[in-house]
Order: C-alpha cells, then sequence, then structure tokens
C-alpha cells in the first residue's frame, strides 16, 4: 500500500494575504482627491478667513460677517505697444503671464485706429488674465511675499492708488520679479498693471483689509 504524500508547505514570501485585510487597508487609506484638497487649499484664504476676517470685523465695528471686505478678483494687463511692429512679442508675454499666474491669458485688442502709429481698430496691442479663487489667492500670496520684496531699493507700494470704490491698482516695471521668470530666457523687460477688487465701500476700507493681507504699503 502506497504511503499518502504529505501536503507540500508554501514557499516562504508568496503567501497570499487575507482578502479581509486587503479591503480594510483599502478603506483606510484617504483618496487621492481628498488628499490633494487639503493640501492645495492657498495659506492666504485660509489666514484670511480663520484671522483677517474676525479682525477685520473687530476693527471696522461690524455687526455681519458678511460685511467684512474681501477680495473679489485680481487682474493683470500687459500692454504692448511694440508688438503693432512684432506681433511674436505678444506670444512672449502670454507665455510669461501665464507661468506668473498659472492661467492662460487672453489677448486684448486696439478699441480705435490710430493713424500716426500705425494701429488699426481691432488689432491686438496686450495680453491680459483675470484671477478668482484658489488661484487669486495663490497669486496675491507670491506677489506680496515674493515678488515684491525682489524689486531694487522697494520702500512699499503707492497708498493712494485707489479708485474711490475700494480697488486698488498696482503698477510693475518689470516681469523679471517673478522668480518663475528667467531672466536669460526673456527676449525684452516689460511691464504691467495689476488691479485688485474688493467688496469694499471705500479707500480706508480697502486699505485695512489689504493692510492685513500683507500690502507693504510705503510708510
Amino acid at each position: 500500500m502506497a504511503e499518502k504524500k504529505s501536503p507540500t508547505p508554501a514557499k516562504s514570501g508568496k503567501t497570499a494575504k487575507p482578502k479581509k485585510d486587503a479591503k480594510t487597508s483599502e478603506t483606510a487609506a484617504p483618496s487621492v482627491d481628498a488628499v490633494r484638497t487639503k493640501s492645495s487649499e492657498p495659506r492666504m484664504k485660509i489666514r484670511y478667513f480663520k484671522e483677517i476676517q474676525p479682525n477685520l470685523m473687530r476693527e471696522l465695528k461690524l455687526s455681519n460677517v458678511m460685511q467684512v471686505p474681501k477680495i473679489v478678483k485680481v487682474t493683470l494687463n500687459v500692454a504692448l505697444g511694440e508688438a503693432i511692429g512684432n506681433p511674436k512679442l505678444l506670444d512672449m508675454a502670454s507665455k510669461e503671464l501665464a507661468l506668473i499666474t498659472g492661467q492662460k491669458p487672453v489677448l486684448t485688442k486696439a478699441r480705435k485706429s490710430i493713424a500716426g502709429f500705425k494701429l488699426r481698430e481691432g488689432m491686438p496691442i496686450g495680453v491680459m488674465v483675470t484671477l478668482r479663487g484658489d488661484i487669486m489667492w495663490e497669486f496675491l500670496d507670491r506677489l506680496i511675499s515674493i515678488a515684491l520684496p525682489r524689486i531694487r531699493d522697494f520702500k512699499g507700494v503707492n497708498d493712494r492708488s485707489f479708485d474711490g470704490n475700494g480697488n486698488y491698482s498696482l503698477g510693475l516695471k518689470e516681469q523679471i520679479i517673478f522668480p518663475e521668470i528667467k531672466y536669460d530666457e526673456i527676449t525684452m523687460t516689460h511691464g504691467f498693471d495689476i488691479s485688485i477688487v474688493t467688496t469694499a465701500k471705500d479707500n480706508a476700507t480697502s486699505k485695512a483689509l489689504l493692510t492685513h493681507l500683507g500690502m507693504p504699503f510705503r510708510k
């Protein structure tokens, strides 16, 4: 009578894990979207709602949190008169503005013809981009904490560039103050205008908001 063979032991390292453990580990791991949402929250936005908003409410003696001024949008505009003779400059400016803001710009066109400058109505003469939401908060953070301090002999921004309705405008002379722009890769230096639109009703309220956000006004 033949002997019964004992079952061959499983090879080390190839034992399958119980299905229950696999399911448990899958359930416990957070989704990629959940992690990305938490980590991508702009720090200036968080600081506004946690610190700045309550402080402004007390400082301005407001009774409702909805009355506290906030940023609505930020617009960047580059006007290039040189683009009349060299349209490729607009492509360069568009790429740079996209690098600075993280959003694709749109072309701006001439509203009327000027014969002396060989400008025709509808001709592209610049690029602009309008930022809202998280991308707006991220840009403001980089503008205030990184770009402005890189201006040579910087002494602060003008505190009189308000329009009377709570909005603030800022002109920059060079795009190279933003670290995203590599000096060796640009074909020409140019400035651009930045407009910050708020819900403030007057200049003083708007200035209070921007001051709490860290805007370095000239003293």
